[in-house]
């Protein structure tokens, strides 16, 4: 299959034709505006693309009715409007460009990928919020779990470089970008993960605050010190490196200035670290053993620092730093004597989300 994948961020848009048969990347591009703002590049793209079998929407967040690949039809097109105000900075570009590239491309299935759907099968435990069931009940309130194209690429691919089978393998992996998560992976399916019930909990992210006490929050609003809309554009835009450092949510920007001796720049980073050191020794509590721990996303993959402080400060967890990072491809970067195996990956959600709409029945 030849198939168009469509990967909106917040304020990104990533295409990719991927060609299923040999996972071939025919044509790529990176549009460095958000979805409502894309439709020309969108169409040059399409335009250059040739001929089409099926397209695959990333979808940050299916809520509770969508937790696999669907074709689209009315009824999921309401599905994925319930979804809406659970992830207010993702779902509605998907629907943008649902919006116009069904339009578009009429003749061929559109197949929406929910990025929740890896971590359907959480145990109760894991997806449990301790609140009144009344609230449970009513409203779906639990932990939904992101990232899910990528950790499933990551999966896959540490399980070859390790050279054995998914089933086998306990997984503690780390996606660092911009938005950032870390999931606990047990014989392949997801135990445990730090975002929850929005793509908010959990670690610090570029913008995004990730856990903060929810009293301190109640305490911001109750005190009349700032608005609800104010106190989320807060948390969502200017929190995180970006919140910490005042000048750049990039960690390149941050290791650069760090080295020329910004103290704010390296005490940013510092936390970042730590924070996501924090939310994988949590993680590790869902396993019985950790046999590698995986660095995906665009900072796991390309921010050699960032790996070797977070992987330097898990020694409690038999991982350990002094990394190989000269590389150029997914590899095992801990030496031959390491007693936990760390593995970069480079995320690709594309093949993730061609594979995933090549499996789905659409006739």
């Amino acid at each position: 299959m030849k198939v168009l994948t469509v990967n909106p961020g917040s304020g990104s848009l990533r295409l990719h034709v991927v060609r299923t048969e040999d996972e071939q990347v025919l044509h790529s591009a990176e549009i460095g505006h958000p979805a409502d703002e894309a439709a020309a590049d969108v169409k040059a793209f399409v335009d250059d693309a040739g001929e089409l079998d099926a397209v695959a929407h990333r979808l940050v967040h299916g809520g509770p009715d969508l937790d696999s690949p669907a074709v689209v039809t009315p009824e999921v097109r309401k599905r994925i409007a319930n979804a809406r105000s659970l992830a207010p900075e993702h779902v509605p570009h998907t629907e943008t460009l649902l919006d116009e590239l069904t339009e578009r491309l009429p003749d061929i299935p559109h197949i929406v990928c929910p990025d929740t759907a890896f971590h359907r099968d959480l145990p109760a435990v894991a997806r449990t919020y301790p609140l009144p069931e009344r609230w449970r009940a009513r409203w779906d309130l639990r932990r939904y779990g992101f990232h899910g194209l990528s950790f499933g690429w990551a999966v896959r691919r540490a399980a070859e470089l390790l050279n054995q089978d998914v089933g086998e393998l306990n997984l503690l992996i780390a996606h660092l970008s911009g938005g950032c998560s870390v999931t606990a992976v047990a014989h392949g399916r997801s135990v445990d993960t730090s975002m929850g019930f929005t793509p908010l909990e959990g670690t610090m992210m570029a913008k995004r605050s990730g856990t903060v006490d929810p009293g301190m929050l109640l305490w911001l609003l109750r005190e009349g010190h700032l608005t609800v809309d104010e106190l989320e554009d807060g948390l969502y835009h200017h929190s995180g490196l970006l919140g910490l450092s005042g000048t750049s949510e990039d960690t390149r920007d941050l290791v650069r200035d760090a080295r020329g001796g910004d103290v704010t720049a390296r005490f940013a980073l510092a936390v970042f670290e730590h924070r996501t050191r924090r939310e994988l020794a949590a993680m590790a509590a869902s396993l019985d053993r950790v046999d590698a721990l995986v660095f995906t996303g665009d900072i796991g993959w390309d921010q050699p620092e960032v790996a070797e402080a977070v992987a330097g400060g898990l020694g409690v967890l038999g991982i350990t730093g002094g990394l190989d990072t000269r590389r150029e491809q997914d590899a095992v970067i801990s030496g031959q004597d390491a007693a936990t195996a760390v593995l970069t990956v480079r995320s690709r959600e594309e093949l993730s989300l061609a594979h995933a709409a090549a499996a789905t029945p659409f006739e």
